[in-house]
């Protein structure tokens, strides 16, 4: 059984604000009196969308009640390729989680270039920021294929916080965050460029022997952390050794590549 709690009437007026400016729906009014069943997850649908948030590195941990009670509030969107999801700046009314697809997380630099920060995957969370640090989302975020994503309104989660039970599960998820995230700082600062782009493309893509990306080298060196100049060095070594190679939007890998990496030992 849900321990969803149930909105008051201007949280609902809210969260059905939002839902008619996702879909673009005009009938609002309507919807505050009679709301569509089209609104709600439900079926193959709810447990998709259980599923990804129990496994999620975010939400990884809490109970199956606190996690049924998110998917209970979840908007289901699709997005078209190179649709926007949200923009950097703009006011952060919900945060996201990647049923499928791929969307492109960016900034814009101070010269107005767009910098890649990240690709997000099917089941990680993004957006999670304007839940406590600020109002608006620091980064852009543009799907990079079709792609499924399921809305989770902020003051809705908020609403969830009137719960004892959730709102300890959520509190001792953010620990668990916290610890997570120093340990990644730990892991990023010990770790050589080679073993950054390796990592990477591994996260992002998969273990393969070949990858077809459309991010540029230097999106790549930014996103992990290097200057483009130091990514440049370490391509042309590995193409020397027949390692990788890198030619347009093809990433050749030697056969046995993976199964020398270091950083999976």
């Amino acid at each position: 059984m849900s321990n969803t709690v149930f909105p008051s009437p201007k949280s609902i007026r809210e969260d059905l604000e939002i839902r008619s400016q996702l879909f673009k729906n005009p009938l609002i009014e309507k919807v505050l009196i009679c709301p569509p069943e089209y609104i709600f997850l439900k079926g193959d649908d709810m447990i998709h969308a259980v599923t990804l948030l129990a496994s999620s590195e975010f939400f990884k941990g809490i109970s199956r009640s606190s996690v049924q009670a998110l998917a209970d509030i979840a908007i289901p969107k699709n997005y078209k390729r190179r649709e926007i999801l949200f923009t950097e700046g703009q006011r952060g009314h919900s945060i996201y989680l990647l049923g499928n697809g791929c969307v492109q997380l960016s900034k814009s630099s101070l010269d107005g270039k767009e910098v890649v920060i990240k690709l997000v995957r099917s089941g990680e969370i993004f957006g999670e920021v304007i839940l406590f640090e600020q109002d608006s989302y620091p980064v852009s975020a543009c799907a990079k294929e079709n792609s499924l994503a399921y809305i989770i309104p902020k003051h809705q989660i908020f609403c969830l916080f009137e719960d004892g039970n959730f709102r300890n599960d959520f509190i001792r998820m953010l620990m668990k965050k916290q610890r997570y995230l120093t340990e990644k700082i730990l892991s990023l600062s010990s770790q050589d460029v080679e073993e950054r782009l390796l990592r990477f493309l591994r996260e992002q893509y998969g273990m393969r022997d070949e990858y077809r990306i459309d991010l540029s080298k230097k999106d790549v060196a930014i996103a992990i952390g290097v200057l483009p100049e130091t990514m440049s060095r370490v391509l042309f070594r590995l193409r020397k050794e027949d390692m990788l190679r890198w030619e347009n939007n093809r990433i050749v890998l030697r056969k046995d590549f993976w199964e020398g990496f270091e950083g999976e030992r």
